[in-house]
């Protein structure tokens, strides 16, 4: 079934889904072993991200999960260049697992493309070391900082069903947006977050 849905829209990008979709909130499951299909879904992903970041000029796609195309799989992408929007290549990560979290507890800045207008300054250890596959079955580990560490627990996260607002959502002063300049700007907490249930559907 999901193969014949990704035929249908092979080399057509794929809408990114947006909260409150509940595939956003539901844990993917493992791939296991790496088909055709898998590639479909990651080729799919990598057209998603650069079809998005086309329409946001003042933001840089810098990673996407399987989850976000609403494909509940453990997969992601991330850019090989996390500071270079010239730079348009990804390496996907097949279930990738976290293996130790440690150093500095670090609060910086996030947005995700299916949480749009929002960004969060969240709080996350600065080193990680995951394992996972590449796209051609090879098991790799990675012992990633800062930026790349946050970045793979952002994804990570997906695909346990949780968005970076998780962490950060009785944080008043943690919300931002972006003004028409790119600036990030405070959000009305009360109005746009607290008890929002498009952004937190249990509460």
């Amino acid at each position: 079934m999901l193969h014949k849905t990704l035929k249908k829209y092979y080399n057509i990008p794929m809408n990114i889904i947006t909260v409150p979709d509940p595939r956003l909130r539901q844990p993917s499951t493992k791939v296991n072993r790496i088909t055709d299909e898998t590639k479909e879904i990651v080729d799919q992903m990598v057209k998603a991200s650069l079809e998005w970041e086309k329409q946001h000029s003042h933001e840089l796609s810098a990673a996407m999960a399987a989850p976000q195309l609403g494909i509940n799989k453990r997969i992601i992408i991330i850019r090989d260049d996390l500071d270079d929007k010239n730079n348009a290549s990804f390496t996907a990560l097949i279930d990738p697992e976290v293996i130790k979290a440690s150093g500095k507890i670090v609060s910086d800045y996030e947005g995700c493309l299916s949480v749009p207008f929002i960004y969060g300054l969240v709080p996350r250890t600065s080193k990680l070391r995951i394992k996972a596959k590449l796209i051609d079955g090879t098991e790799v580990r990675i012992k990633a900082d800062d930026n790349l560490a946050r970045t793979l627990a952002h994804e990570i996260d997906h695909l346990d069903g949780v968005l970076f607002i998780d962490h950060i959502k009785d944080e008043e002063k943690a919300f931002f947006e972006l003004d028409k300049d790119g600036d990030l700007k405070p959000l009305d907490y009360d109005k746009r977050i607290k008890n929002n249930p498009e952004l937190f559907p249990d509460d």
